[in-house]
């Protein structure tokens, strides 16, 4: 009987939420405030002129919505606050695959590859956020 709980416990979209969390706040961590590359600073040009704290500020956005994320995604039977954590792991990498697409139509091309992979990444997250999970295996049709 503990398995059976285990298992209907067990959510693929807040397992998705806890993964992606901890890599956005590893990446804010890590590879935003301890050292960002050349191109991403480059690229958020434009942005950060207009951020108090610049980069630091970013990456600690990063940061917190990695980890409200990760967060949501241990909380079972919260669709609301799962969807809150949906919210968090897109709103950063939508905000990078604008700022890295006028980057590009403007004073950086270079930054179309990064505008599209974030773009790209943000539409995937829309897309699992929309998702359901299986129904748990007594609940499955039974294949012929």
């Amino acid at each position: 009987m503990r398995g059976a709980v285990a298992r209907q416990a067990f959510s693929r979209r807040r397992a998705f939420l806890v993964a992606i969390g901890l890599g956005w706040a590893g990446y804010g961590g890590l590879g935003i405030i301890g050292q960002p590359r050349y191109g991403t600073a480059r690229g958020l040009a434009d942005l950060t002129r207009h951020v108090p704290g610049g980069l630091d500020t970013l990456g600690w956005m990063w940061v917190t919505t990695g980890l409200l994320a990760t967060v949501t995604g241990f909380l079972v039977a919260c669709p609301r606050m799962q969807a809150l954590g949906y919210v968090a792991i897109a709103v950063p990498a939508g905000l990078w695959a604008g700022v890295f697409s006028a980057a590009a139509a403007s004073t950086y091309p270079p930054a179309v590859g990064s505008a599209c992979g974030w773009g790209a990444f943000t539409i995937g997250v829309v897309l699992v956020s929309g998702m359901d999970d299986p129904p748990p295996p007594h609940l499955r049709k039974r294949s012929r």
